[in-house]
């Protein structure tokens, strides 16, 4: 890269770093922007009351779906969504706190191979779709979850 090109490419990269910084100030001189895409994504998934109606759905559609029904037929059930709609409220920068297990402990003892955790996050693209949750929100909350088949899958 000649000089030329490394003062442009600085140049650049210094305009959308002072961009990002500003980008919390202005959202907070238009508290209600016109663009539901311009809302936080805890706000563009209903809040609370959003992420819990999602659960229900979420469930209903994990326990039709014979690629996942195995896992949450015969689970506490209203303890999981529960425990997800916690852990997606956290992860969403809603005002909640996470109380149940770590990934890995909470999954030990179940046998999910990536084809389930595969199904799981498409029966979630479902029930989000159903909501009407923008697609952006949904990759921003499943950019987040993503990483944590790690900690999820137990069987190869």
């Amino acid at each position: 890269m000649n000089p030329m090109q490394e003062l442009a490419a600085r140049l650049a990269l210094a305009i959308l770093t002072l961009l990002a910084s500003a980008s919390p100030a202005l959202a907070d001189e238009n508290p209600a922007p016109s663009d539901p895409s311009l809302l936080p994504v805890f706000e563009q998934f209903g809040g609370k009351p959003g992420i819990d109606a999602l659960m229900e759905d979420f469930m209903v559609k994990l326990i039709e779906d014979p690629r996942t029904r195995n896992y949450f037929a015969e689970a506490d059930q209203t303890h999981i969504k529960a425990m997800l709609a916690e852990q997606f409220c956290v992860i969403l920068g809603g005002p909640c706190t996470y109380t149940g297990k770590g990934m890995r402990e909470a999954h030990a003892k179940l046998v999910i191979n990536q084809g389930g955790f595969n199904a799981l996050v498409e029966d979630l693209q479902r029930a989000m779709d159903m909501h009407d949750i923008p697609f952006r929100a949904q990759n921003r909350l499943l950019a987040v979850l993503a990483p944590m088949h790690r900690e999820v899958i137990t069987e190869p």
